[in-house]
């Protein structure tokens, strides 16, 4: 096939055309034209169409058939099917059902006030729908996500590989900092495993999960009779990780009497068991991590500044996921396999509109919250595929993207309920729209809308929208 375009419009209406040029250039979109039926599969044949557009009927041709045939290319372009007003509704439902079932990414009127928006958004989560399913298709042909157990191939993520990589000859201590449930853990055992120390053991404890006197035993040992209950000698942590590394999860949480031992550990390597006068010299390599501003507890008096420069030699900031929201679908398929086999069966697979719906949310969990959701989904979902119905309400919520196959079922219901419906949606999409271009902010999006800020307000919370992660 030859160059790729974005768009192809198929329309017999020159005027209607005329918009879409219009709609494409000020978009800045690639297109085609085409109102000759003679020449449409040639057309399909010669370009790698990300988008097709065509009318219900293009002389002797109908959308379906453009759709059967759109099948049949090796690279296949969505399409969207648009009608007239004029189109009998009976006769209307009765197509759409038959192009959504083809596997048309959408069918809408063209006409009325608010069409060619409609069709512009209708365009734009296509193009979105058509980049993210070639790139998942890459990245399962090249079998390449990720870097050890890690997976991403954002560029955020690529930085903190090669950061991993240039490590590898080091000793060097390591502070790796980040939200709770980025893979800060993960990062750490990557680490360890490219290091020379790799056949050796690599400890990890968690300083927030336990005691003050505890965890100094925990960490640095005990001799028999140094406390009530201590009944016999115990090796520490430290000396358990003795030629190999050890991993301090929360070291923000680690009391100041704690961080002074570890501080001597760092220093000069020796290490002193509780109620034991002599110390020991371990050979081991510290890697450190927390989701907390050092710097607010060492202003705060809580953590050791001299600790702090000793811990932060080389610094590793894992990005939130919803700063790296191309890697979320890659994610989304490794839970899927993972809980496959955990599961016993054939792994489950993820509609495009789950994948943009999880796209576009929050994730103040992170990865760790992407986890859960994924595994509850399967759960509940029961059958072979995750579609954004499946998905919890807070996700939804923030949805970005709206169209019919997101809706629900509306052909029980009479043609008036079933616009209203349909038309909530709609106009839930179009403030999320607005205010994802805003940048979350409400006033910006308001004057976007033609409305005042107070009554846009009222719309916000009318459709129970959460502006927190809308940016």
């Amino acid at each position: 096939m030859g160059e790729e375009i974005d768009l192809l419009f198929l329309d017999k209406d020159p005027h209607f055309l005329s918009l879409l040029e219009s709609l494409a250039r000020s978009n800045r979109w690639s297109f085609h034209s085409l109102s000759d039926e003679a020449k449409i599969f040639s057309a399909l044949d010669r370009h790698a169409y990300r988008v097709v557009v065509t009318e219900t009927t293009i002389g002797s041709y109908s959308a379906l058939q453009i759709l059967e045939r759109v099948k049949t290319l090796p690279v296949s372009p969505e399409v969207i099917v648009v009608t007239s007003e004029e189109t009998a509704l009976d006769e209307t439902i009765d197509s759409a059902v038959k192009a959504l079932k083809l596997g048309a990414c959408d069918y809408l009127r063209k006409t009325g006030e608010d069409g060619i928006e409609r069709i512009r958004m209708a365009i734009r989560h296509a193009l979105d729908k058509y980049l993210l399913m070639n790139r998942l298709k890459t990245f399962q042909e090249e079998g390449n996500t990720g870097f050890e157990s890690i997976i991403g191939r954002s560029g955020k993520m690529q930085v903190i590989f090669e950061m991993i990589r240039n490590l590898a000859a080091s000793d060097t201590s390591v502070l790796i900092q980040g939200e709770s449930g980025t893979g800060k853990e993960l990062i750490a055992k990557a680490i360890h495993r490219n290091s020379a120390r790799k056949d050796q053991p690599m400890v990890v404890i968690n300083c927030a999960a336990m005691p003050e006197t505890l965890l100094e035993s925990e960490l640095f040992g005990y001799t028999k009779g140094s406390f009530t209950g201590a009944v016999g000698d115990k090796m520490g942590l430290f000396e358990v990780a003795d030629g190999g590394s050890i991993f301090l999860d929360e070291v923000g949480d680690m009391p100041v009497a704690t961080q002074v031992k570890l501080l001597r550990v760092l220093q000069d390597g020796d290490i002193r068991r509780l109620g034991e006068n002599r110390s020991r010299h371990v050979d081991v390599r510290i890697l450190s991590a927390t989701n907390r501003d050092l710097f607010t507890l060492i202003h705060e008096g809580t953590f050791r500044e001299d600790l702090f420069y000793r811990l932060n030699v080389i610094s590793i900031t894992v990005p939130p996921l919803r700063d790296r929201s191309e890697d979320i679908p890659l994610l989304a398929y490794h839970f899927l396999t993972r809980l496959a086999r955990k599961m016993r069966r054939e792994p489950t697979k993820i509609s495009v509109d789950a994948l943009q719906a999880l796209q576009s949310y929050g994730w103040p969990g992170n990865v760790r919250e992407l986890e859960n959701i994924i595994e509850r989904s399967v759960v509940l979902s029961g059958s072979d595929i995750v579609t954004a119905k499946n998905l919890p309400p807070k996700i939804l919520s923030q949805s970005y993207y709206k169209t019919s196959q997101d809706m629900e079922d509306l052909s029980d219901l009479n043609y008036k309920e079933a616009k209203k419906r349909a038309l909530k949606i709609f106009n839930r999409s179009y403030i999320i729209d607005l205010l994802k271009k805003s940048d979350g902010n409400i006033t910006a999006a308001a004057e976007k809308a033609g409305m005042d800020r107070s009554n846009f307000k009222k719309i916000i919370r009318r459709y129970r929208i959460d502006t927190k992660f809308i940016s």
